[in-house]
């Protein structure tokens, strides 16, 4: 079933077909909690008959997501505490996260920043918190590169895009601009002449990350948008998290980085999911995690390869997953190692411990 706009409410989902009626109060008590929005692209990509489908089982609100477990935080990559001034996150020396917006076209049921996006989050930066985050960026001549990010910044008006572009072109220490974002495949139409002629205003040097987790995100729609992005001179990485019952498969998974590389965008990050709540039935052990990467060295082209990586919960930055800085400790924990020098231990879920 093709919808007319995206589906936002328990109810449309259950006249989709999407959620069964015997789902329907799980499903209610999730959306009570966590913003729900799941475009027409993909609700056509969904065969409500399959039970285990990969793509609603990314979208649509299930009654697991109630079940939080101890090691879970609201923050689990500690945004918050590396955010000096509102709507920036200072983690590295040489970048900063600039959220412009906390809305997003679709919501992943598995977010990391699942507290605070959506219509009741944490919403768009006022015209003075814009201000100041700029200014932030300006003052600091460290800052190589500014990742626009949230929320999906692609949601944003061109208009909008090409104000906050421009005020990033002022700055001669900005180098480099990175958009985060899923619009290419979960809403193609809008990447427009007008969008595109938004994301180059800033004469920096612009990536586009395009995050998907299963090849059947990648229609004939979704591949247009994706040359139209490329075809304009912007360079396009991936991102992919690592989801049980989505691609925890290493057929699958293999067939997804090929599909990246075959529309031109190159496999950067495949994360380890991060410790938000109510999405352990998402997350792998770190040593399933290590085992399916390592299946792929061999199945799959070097240009298929991509980092696999955890965030430290807490805010202490990425690790590689598969290196020697994570190390698995004798009570089931990895100790893992800070891009400072300094330890921290991950552990393993509670009901797997």
């Amino acid at each position: 079933m093709t919808a007319a706009r995206s589906l936002t409410t328990v109810a449309e989902l259950v006249e989709a077909g999407l959620v069964p009626e015997a789902r329907r109060a799980g499903a209610a008590a999730v959306a009570a909690r966590y913003a729900v929005a799941v475009t027409p692209s993909l609700v056509a990509l969904i065969d409500p008959a399959d039970p285990n489908d990969p793509v609603a089982r990314q979208f649509v609100p299930d009654a697991a997501e109630l079940v939080t477990l101890p090691e879970e935080r609201a923050d689990p990559i500690g945004d918050l505490a590396h955010s000096p001034v509102e709507g920036i996150v200072h983690r590295y020396p040489d970048r900063v996260l600039l959220k412009a917006v906390h809305v997003c076209p679709v919501y992943c049921r598995f977010c990391f920043r699942r507290e605070m996006v959506g219509p009741e989050g944490l919403g768009t930066l006022s015209a003075q918190a814009l201000d100041a985050a700029i200014a932030y960026i300006a003052a600091r001549p460290a800052i190589w590169e500014v990742i626009l990010t949230g929320g999906d910044p692609l949601v944003l008006s061109p208009r909008r895009l090409q104000a906050i572009l421009e005020r990033l072109a002022a700055i001669p220490h900005v180098k480099i601009v990175r958009f985060h974002s899923r619009v290419p495949v979960v809403d193609p139409a809008r990447v427009d002449a007008a969008l595109i002629a938004a994301l180059k205003a800033s004469g920096k040097t612009t990536y586009v990350a395009l995050h998907a987790n299963h090849p059947r995100e990648f229609t004939a729609e979704a591949r247009a948008a994706i040359a139209r992005i490329v075809d304009a001179g912007l360079v396009m990485i991936s991102q992919t998290v690592l989801l049980k019952g989505v691609n925890d498969d290493a057929a699958v998974l293999a067939d997804l980085m090929r599909t990246f590389v075959e529309n031109r965008v190159k496999p950067y990050y495949l994360h380890h999911p991060d410790l938000a709540p109510g999405t352990a039935h998402f997350r792998l052990t770190l040593a399933e995690g290590r085992a399916l990467v390592e299946s792929l060295r061999g199945r799959v082209s070097g240009l298929c390869q991509p980092a696999y990586i955890l965030d430290i919960p807490g805010g202490h930055g990425k690790v590689r997953a598969d290196s020697a800085a994570v190390e698995e400790a004798d009570d089931g924990c990895f100790r893992l190692l800070d891009f400072r020098g300094e330890t921290h231990l991950y552990p393993p879920r509670q009901d797997e411990a």
